[in-house]
């Protein structure tokens, strides 16, 4: 924590571990901004070939551009170092969503998956294989929106889609058959992944499980995933189909990338009820992390699985997983399957009879031993040292220690803002094991001087508000010809002025130097364009043209009017004329003054009437305009009406 990496990113804390590498939260100090750094374990990056794939890998990611995608900025080594700078997400995986609330409604399901899709969909057209889709690698932001991360196994599809090199990389719960079987790897496992990761989201656990990985792998191998409704009830046929097409055993039965199985997700939405859209299922229990993380493990020969750490000794004592490499064939000719574990010997029974009766009488020793130590000693823990880290990794070491927390906060010179600052228990004491720690988080110093924020663009004069411990208030706009539009002209309490901790600070923002929109209706439309931009206005043009006293082509209108006061760079919006409407003059010959006046009003004519000087009478006797000729609709017709004489 605070090592500023390769001269640049300073690290400010964790946000994950996992088998190839952690993850920090850093601050890029050239652009002053919050980035995630992705840094490999030392004991890989001795590896030239692996630091080499996961460079040239990093690059191909860094050219995928879309918004589902985990945005890759850098990459760089520093000593030992090898790191990735990405996108940093503030927000949760969908596996803390899982953890939390067990099974989804179905259209939470479908709305995560669905960017899940338009996401690899993307990769897929670009010639990528993510590899390694899980829920641990779906991020959904505070915003909601959802994206998918780490494509550190990603792989060129035309390039190397068969694992000659002896080893299987993913993570087991969400392996291919083919994958696990022959090491081949196209856009069909990412597939096969979400497949697996939208059965648990609809029922809350994996379609396939076991005591051990090769249990996993195995059920991955022999038995097709069972349709989710058998979990929940009353859940639509539609999800059932979608699940059962993109888990199918056999790659050629699935869609053949993510962009065909966003088509029969979308499509299988809109055959669905809100009813059944809105299901809510059966809870389920809460997942393990265990076996979520990916690791390289050795193997003394044929293949290395990416498992959990606690199937080491599993993988090391059977011969269940050793497959060897895609090219290579048994002598028999015959192809090489993952086998149930083989039965032990017969006189094996004898010896296990034996060795059980010595046990269990080891264990009632134990026991009696166990149980007085846990009555003194076992049900404690120690509090673990929390001191100045940040809330979350706080929280995080008080949860792993399987305590309660409580949050309080305080005020705190010495200790960052948002930095623990004192626990009680204290650190190191011992506590039940299920007990209570309150942590007291800084709110930083007692009081905080307000900056001076003239001339500093809006975005970065909020995010030094908040960095202080302070609150962006009100914006409010106003002319200045000597600040820049959208930079800050002054604060409200004003620069140098002391306030406590999330005390909101006003913001009057420069809306540019003032100028008067001028009069353009009628005038041409590059006329009128030129005009605007030499007064120092943006300007644009509306879509549709309207009919309009004014010439074609002509503006008809402008908004804003003519005389309002802008600042300039602000745009001015104009509408063009299609000329004036033509309409059909009716005959009113005959009619009285009130019906002749609203036929023709009624057709957006002006109506004059003419009367003779002498003993009028209300009745028609002329028009300006003969009926069934045309005139421009708001133009004035003149009726006459006839006299005695």
């Amino acid at each position: 924590m605070g090592r500023l990496l390769d001269g640049r990113y300073r690290v400010e804390g964790r946000i994950a571990a996992g088998g190839m590498a952690t993850v920090y939260r850093a601050v890029d100090t050239r652009l002053d901004r919050v980035l995630a750094l992705k840094v490999m374990h030392p004991s890989l990056a001795v590896d030239e070939a692996f630091v080499d794939r996961f460079i040239r890998e990093a690059k191909s990611v860094a050219r995928l551009s879309h918004p589902n995608v985990v945005g890759v900025f850098d990459q760089g080594t520093d000593g030992t170092y090898v790191y990735l700078a990405m996108e940093y997400v503030a927000g949760c995986t969908l596996r803390d969503v899982l953890r939390e609330r067990g099974a989804l409604q179905p259209r939470a399901a479908l709305d995560i998956l669905e960017p899940i899709l338009a996401a690899l969909g993307a990769a897929h057209r670009a010639g990528l294989v993510h590899r390694d889709m899980k829920p641990e690698n779906v991020l959904i932001g505070d915003d909601g929106r959802v994206k998918v991360a780490d494509f550190g196994l990603v792989r060129a599809v035309d390039t190397h889609t068969t694992a000659s090199t002896g080893s299987v990389l993913g993570t087991v719960s969400y392996l291919a058959p083919e994958q696990m079987e022959h090491g081949t790897a196209d856009a069909r496992v990412d597939v096969y992944a979400c497949g697996v990761v939208l059965y648990e989201m609809l029922t809350g656990g994996k379609p396939h499980t076991g005591g051990s990985a090769a249990q996993i792998l195995y059920s991955h191998l022999h038995d097709d995933v069972t349709p989710p409704s058998e979990l929940v009830p009353g859940l639509a046929s539609e999800l059932d189909e979608l699940v059962v097409a993109a888990t199918a055993r056999a790659p050629e039965q699935r869609p053949q990338d993510a962009v065909a199985l966003l088509a029969r997700a979308r499509s299988a939405r809109t055959r669905l009820t809100d009813a059944q859209l809105d299901l809510v299922p059966p809870q389920a229990k809460e997942p393990s992390d265990d076996d979520e993380r990916t690791d390289v493990i050795p193997r003394p020969a044929g293949v290395q699985l990416a498992l959990p750490v606690e199937d080491q000794a599993e993988l090391n004592r059977t011969s269940v997983l050793e497959v060897p490499p895609a090219d290579a064939a048994p002598a028999d000719g015959r192809t090489t399957r993952l086998r149930p574990p083989p039965a032990a010997p017969a006189d094996g029974r004898v010896r296990r009879r034996r060795t059980a009766t010595i046990v269990a009488a080891v264990l009632l020793v134990l026991g009696l031993g166990t149980g007085v130590w846990y009555i003194n000693v076992g049900q404690f823990t120690r509090v673990p040292a929390v001191l100045d880290m940040s809330q979350t990794e706080a929280q995080q070491a008080l949860h792993d220690a399987g305590l309660r927390i409580k949050v309080e906060r305080g005020f705190s010179a010495n200790v960052r803002r948002g930095h623990v600052m004192a626990t009680e228990p204290e650190t190191g004491l011992r506590i039940r094991g299920n007990g209570t720690v309150t942590l007291v988080v800084s709110r930083g110093p007692e009081k905080v001087t307000v900056p001076d924020l003239a001339g500093t663009p809006l975005a970065d004069a909020r995010r030094k508000l908040r960095d202080l411990g302070l609150v962006p208030g009100t914006e409010t706009r106003a002319f200045s010809d000597e600040v820049a539009k959208g930079s800050v002209i002054r604060t409200d309490p004003a620069a140098g002025s002391t306030r406590r901790p999330d005390t909101a600070v006003a913001l009057t923002v420069s809306r540019g130097a003032p100028a008067d929109v001028p009069n353009v209706v009628g005038s041409a439309r590059e006329d009128a364009a030129a005009a605007l931009r030499q007064a120092g206005f943006r300007v644009q043009f509306a879509d549709q043209p309207v009919f309009a006293p004014q010439d074609k082509d002509a503006v008809a209108r402008q908004s804003p009017g003519a005389g309002t006061t802008l600042g300039k760079g602000d745009t001015v919006t104009l509408t063009l004329s299609k000329g004036p409407e033509m309409v059909t003059v009716p005959d009113v010959g005959g009619k009285n003054t009130a019906d002749a006046t609203k036929a023709l009003t009624d057709l957006g004519f002006e109506v004059t009437v003419d009367k003779p000087f002498l003993f009028p009478q209300d009745k028609v006797a002329s028009q300006s305009v003969a009926a069934g000729d045309k005139a421009p609709k708001g133009s004035t017709i003149t009726i006459r009406l006839k006299g005695a004489l």
